[in-house]
């Protein structure tokens, strides 16, 4: 079996592990960065992704890369492999490309509000998601008017709850539909505006490096809700 056969088999074998019968735990992402700790859940029906990111925690895939693409009002990027020894303006963003790409895995109840995880991904039609890049949404505000034209483009019918979170804290819209969401932030979102705020060069590469670092945690559910006041859908 080759390599690639084997980690797409792998990670639909263990999807199926998280699509059985919910359970009263879930999996707690801490990441760690040069400007703050966020805390992050992913989700359950998105679960190709979900078992690929977790087993990428595990292995400490993502200790000590870093955000090498920060766009104020839009989001911060992170996950790429050659990041961990790069030299300062040294151009990133195409490593992890050897890695299987991910299915694309979009679902209209998650989408690009600001703190939305969402996997990168090159231009592939299939829009299949990379295997390790992924970014966190800033985002901005939006009118009603100008999200219904967003989602006029991209054929999306937000909910109301979604509309009141794109025009009361906003987010990046015009990637939904065409980027997998996988989890999201639950709290200290002022880190991603912290980060998103670093001056970069002209590819948005921070001038200064922010690292990064990520442990993953099994825990009840009900003591993730108590901690960080987060709802299961």
């Amino acid at each position: 079996m080759k390599k690639s056969q084997f980690i797409v088999s792998f990670l639909l074998i263990t999807s199926v592990a998280f699509a059985q019968k919910k359970s009263k735990k879930d999996y707690l992402i801490t990441l760690k960065t040069t400007y703050g700790t966020m805390h992050m859940v992913l989700f359950d029906d998105t679960p190709l992704h979900k078992a690929n990111f977790i087993k990428l925690v595990n292995k400490k895939f993502f200790d000590s890369l870093l955000f090498h693409r920060v766009i104020e009002n839009f989001m911060i990027q992170g996950g790429d492999p050659n990041s961990r020894t790069a030299k300062p303006g040294e151009a990133l963003g195409s490593g992890g490309g050897d890695m299987e790409r991910i299915p694309f895995e979009f679902k209209s109840n998650h989408v690009h509000t600001k703190g939305a995880l969402a996997a990168a991904r090159d231009g592939n039609p299939e829009k299949k998601s990379s295997a390790c890049q992924f970014y966190i949404v800033q985002g901005k505000k939006f009118t009603d008017e100008q999200l219904n034209a967003v989602a006029s483009r991209n054929q999306m019918a937000y909910s109301t709850e979604q509309r009141a979170d794109y025009i009361g804290i906003g987010g990046a819209p015009h990637l939904d539909n065409n980027y997998t969401v996988f989890g999201e932030v639950i709290d200290n979102l002022g880190v991603i505006d912290t980060i998103a705020q670093q001056p970069g060069d002209e590819a948005n590469r921070p001038l200064k490096d922010v690292k990064m670092a990520m442990t993953v945690k099994k825990m009840k559910k009900k003591k993730i809700t108590k901690l960080y006041r987060y709802k299961y859908q």
